[in-house]
């Protein structure tokens, strides 16, 4: 997979620098996966920057940890801002007092495409592993990222195009979770990891990762589970749960909507969950492709604060179709997608419902997640890897 990189320049008598910035556990997760290939090509690479337990354990050097940068919405990073600024300047110094190869932003896009300038200018080569969100709202961001960046890896097939119009370098790396996720999942097995009969529906419930997410959708999700199991009673319910915090939110939640309704919470093990359930009521983002990839059948829910939904709205911000990645993927509607106030219980488990009364609806979903899973299974890493050295080698000595 590294090969075009040959013809370059050699790397200096220094090891292979790189700086990084992850954001929250799923950038950590990708960087501890590119980390390993790039040590396969670069053994003695040095890494430092922010990182989470992962890429620590791969042996990257943590400045602050990648937990920090985890906040989501526009006014409910205002809260964050001083902080996150004076993280940011004393990234910045350490990054231009290391002076690395390059300088890889593995997601966190508002903290790493407000780094990137500074770092560009200090003549770093700087690389954005995971494209920001572009395509669905702020589109004039790619023309100005193109004046300090000197590559975006997209993991998303549809994401090059608007990089494309303004000249800036994009590669389709594919998605690390279709290369670790099999095609054809043990839903079996799965069920018997998490002592679940095989002859009842699971629905799987998935609240979010973030405190705030589940503090938005956690008092519908839990009042769905209510609602189904008063129709359905022999449903069984699994929902794994981020962390310690996000798991006490949730479980508030169900004793005030779903009293008496018998929950399996778990530590992690999304995927297991995902692969032994019939439906998954699951909060939008990465969540919802890794359903996908487990080719579950789903229905989502996104639900903003009030003042970020409203400057979405007021100022037309958002312009994708659909806000679902199945459904972007896709190029058209295939899973539910429900918003703002459309989050009820009862809307929720009508959704849910349907998936559970059309089987033949869940087949024909499934060989379209099956197709993909294939078109996303690229390997990534190696990918990536290759893009990010082929950047660090065109560095003057």
């Amino acid at each position: 997979m590294l090969a075009y990189v040959k013809g370059v320049r050699p790397l200096c008598s220094r090891p292979l620098t790189i700086g990084v910035v992850a954001g929250e556990s799923s950038g950590d997760n990708l960087g501890a996966a590119l980390i390993r290939a790039l040590r396969a090509v670069a053994p003695e690479a040095r890494f430092a920057g922010i990182a989470g337990p992962a890429m620590a354990a791969e042996g990257c050097e943590a400045w602050a940890a990648s937990s920090e940068l985890a906040v989501m919405g526009l006014f409910e990073v205002l809260h964050h801002l001083p902080r996150l600024l004076g993280l940011r300047r004393r990234i910045r110094a350490q990054m231009q007092a290391l002076g690395p190869d390059v300088f890889v932003g593995i997601d966190a896009p508002e903290f790493n495409l407000n780094l990137a300038p500074a770092l560009h200018e200090a003549g770093i080569p700087t690389v954005q592993y995971v494209s920001p969100q572009v395509w669905a709202w702020r589109r004039g961001r790619a023309r100005r990222m193109a004046r300090y960046l000197d590559r975006v890896l997209c993991l998303l097939p549809f994401e090059r195009e608007v990089y494309d119009q303004v000249g800036l370098s994009a590669v389709f790396v594919g998605h690390p979770l279709a290369d670790q996720l099999p095609l054809v999942p043990d839903r079996g097995a799965a069920q018997v990891e998490l002592g679940l009969a095989a002859d009842a529906p699971v629905i799987a419930v998935l609240p979010g990762s973030r405190i705030g997410e589940v503090t938005r959708l956690g008092d519908s999700f839990a009042g769905a589970i209510a609602w189904l199991a008063g129709r359905r009673p022999g449903l069984q319910f699994v929902a794994p749960m981020a962390d310690a915090a996000t798991r006490r939110l949730f479980e508030q939640a169900l004793a005030r909507q779903a009293p008496g309704v018998p929950v399996r919470l778990v530590d992690g093990r999304a995927r297991t969950a995902l692969t032994a359930a019939s439906v998954a009521l699951v909060a939008s983002g990465t969540a919802t492709l890794e359903t996908l990839l487990c080719k579950r059948p789903m229905v989502v829910a996104y639900r903003l604060g009030a003042l970020t939904a409203l400057a979405l709205r007021g100022f037309r911000l958002l312009k994708a179709p659909h806000f679902a990645q199945p459904n972007l993927l896709a190029g058209r509607r295939v899973v539910p997608e429900l918003a703002q106030s459309e989050v009820t219980p009862e809307r929720l488990g009508r959704e849910i419902e349907r998936w559970l009364d059309e089987p033949e609806a869940v087949a024909e979903l499934q060989t379209l997640f099956s197709t993909i899973h294939r078109q996303l299974q690229q390997g990534a890493s190696e990918r990536a890897a290759a893009a990010i050295l082929e950047i660090a080698r065109r560095r003057p000595s």
